[in-house]
């Protein structure tokens, strides 16, 4: 069986935090929003530090759930991509794009759940 929401959520920031991503949260935006209902942010430091964050969340996740994302938006280059696993959205941003677009004020109504 698939791995889904809640789950994969927690999985994509213990990934995350496997190579010292900074800053990762997870929220719960059932009811918040009709794009997904698990939105992970997690910050880098540099454009290397991107570039493994998203190697390894995508690779670890495949590799012990068997997800893969559905859609995937930007790279590293542009310091901010968005991995789409459907229930799941993971947000990979460099430091300065996220203090910039503050996604914690845009989502501040969403439940900050625990993923540790």
């Amino acid at each position: 069986m698939a791995v889904e929401g809640l789950e994969l959520a927690k999985a994509c920031a213990k990934a995350a935090d496997d190579i010292q991503a900074d800053k990762i949260r997870v929220w719960d935006l059932r009811g918040l929003s009709n794009l997904t209902d698990y939105m992970v942010v997690c910050s880098g430091t540099s454009m290397p530090h991107l570039r493994a964050v998203l190697r390894d969340v995508r690779g670890t996740v495949e590799e012990i759930h068997g997800a893969k994302p559905a859609n995937a938006e930007g790279n590293a280059d542009t310091k901010w991509v968005v991995l789409d696993y459907i229930d799941v959205m993971v947000h990979v941003m460099h430091e300065e794009l996220r203090e910039y677009y503050g996604l914690e004020d845009l989502w501040a109504d969403a439940k900050e759940i625990d993923w540790k």
